[in-house]
């Protein structure tokens, strides 16, 4: 069941600053994410005795969910998030805790592997109010600019 906005994350009406150029800020994430990625799996590769030549998109895969799973549980953003200066919060405008993070996650992969579903995420992105993607909608997160406070 999709879930409606989060309650408690800002209003994008209210506090529209909140949520300025998310989309661009979360295109250029995902392509610093991506990078970073592909160098882990090349740091990792002579590990493999370069046998990872043969499953290096395997590898990207493992590589990048526990990637993500990781700087999701801790600071509720990934790296590149961070360097674009965004965040995602829960629907009670919390971060990421474990099983959040290993949701949104698997939400991320299942997206990205079926291309139309990818791309009705990306046109949501472009569209809702709060830039929530397909995966965001059915938890009820919602991406955010970071706070200067806390």
């Amino acid at each position: 069941m999709i879930s409606s906005y989060p309650p408690s994350t800002p209003d994008p009406d209210l506090h529209p600053q909140f949520y300025t150029d998310i989309p661009v800020k979360r295109f250029l994430a995902w392509v610093m994410d991506a990078l970073l990625v592909i160098l882990f799996c090349v740091v990792i590769l002579p590990f493999t005795a370069f046998t990872g030549l043969f499953f290096f998109p395997f590898m990207m895969l493992i590589v990048g969910f526990v990637y993500r799973v990781a700087t999701l549980t801790n600071g509720s953003a990934t790296w590149g998030m961070r360097l674009m200066g965004m965040e995602l919060r829960d629907r009670q405008d919390a971060p990421f805790d474990f099983m959040t993070a290993l949701l949104h996650t698997i939400g991320y992969s299942l997206s990205i592997s079926v291309t139309p579903v990818q791309l009705v995420s990306i046109v949501l992105i472009c569209t809702t109010a709060r830039c929530q993607s397909l995966t965001d909608m059915v938890l009820g997160t919602a991406p955010v600019n970071c706070r200067l406070t806390r």
